[in-house]
């Protein structure tokens, strides 16, 4: 069970003070490993991490020192570092044609896609130290069809989905074990601006505590490298099957 797997485990979770980031933070406490929530909304992130009894650190996760400062007082304060999810995100609802937003695209990749670089880069160090750990970012369905409402997102998910790939067998080996997560539409504050368009629609909305019991065994799967976890309304989570690179016609 994960719970087993998880229990005294150190975890920092990124965008934790809401949605998916607030579900994991939360069903990693009640597996009794020990938490810091992370997130640039500080009354959020200090009122959850109140209710579970954890640790709160305020984190610009498009800030490379930020996330470094992050890691730094995980380590200080609980003695190291074994998990990571790298969940922050924002929405990008606009596209690259005459309503292309260059300020909103900049912070859109800050967050979603650097989010992931820099809080990898910056965990990986403490994860050695400690003979490996486990880091799953938040990707999206997004990550793995095309988006035409939100080509942005769908960018920043994509790659993403291309920074676990590559990570996951490159850094195996020394113990650290990189994986996504890849949900539909999920209840979070990303999905905001298209509820009530999905509700109309009949499109059913993954609960987060859905999403945040596949992300818990996800961390706790042992053999996942480079693995990318769909989870949608009704199906079973499952380890996307990738192509391989297409030939000669």
């Amino acid at each position: 069970m994960p719970e087993e797997a998880l229990r005294g485990k150190i975890a920092l979770v990124t965008g934790a003070a809401s949605g998916l980031g607030r579900a994991v933070a939360t069903a990693l406490a009640r597996a009794d490993a020990i938490v810091v929530a992370a997130d640039i909304d500080e009354d959020g992130g200090r009122a959850v991490a109140e209710e579970l009894g954890v640790d709160f650190v305020r984190l610009d996760v498009a800030d490379l020192d930020d996330n470094k400062s992050a890691v730094e007082f995980v380590v200080q304060r609980h003695g190291g570092l074994d998990i990571a999810h790298l969940n922050a995100g924002i929405a990008s609802p606009f596209g690259l044609g005459d309503d292309f937003d260059l300020e909103g695209y900049r912070r859109a990749m800050g967050i979603n896609l650097d989010g992931v670089v820099f809080g990898f880069h910056a965990a990986r160090p403490a994860m050695l130290a400690r003979g490996g750990g486990s880091v799953v970012a938040t990707a999206s369905l997004a990550g793995l069809t095309a988006m035409p409402p939100q080509p942005v997102y769908g960018i920043n998910k994509h790659a993403v989905v291309g920074l676990v790939r590559a990570l996951g067998p490159a850094h195996a080996h020394e113990g650290v074990r990189v994986n996504g997560i890849c949900p539909g539409f999920a209840d979070s504050k990303i999905i905001d601006p298209i509820r009530e368009g999905l509700r109309a629609g009949g499109v059913p909305v993954i609960p987060a505590p859905v999403v945040a019991d596949a992300t818990l065994r996800l961390i706790a799967d042992p053999e996942a490298a480079g693995e990318l976890l769909v989870i949608q309304a009704g199906v079973d989570p499952y380890y996307f099957k990738f192509r391989g690179l297409p030939g000669a016609r």
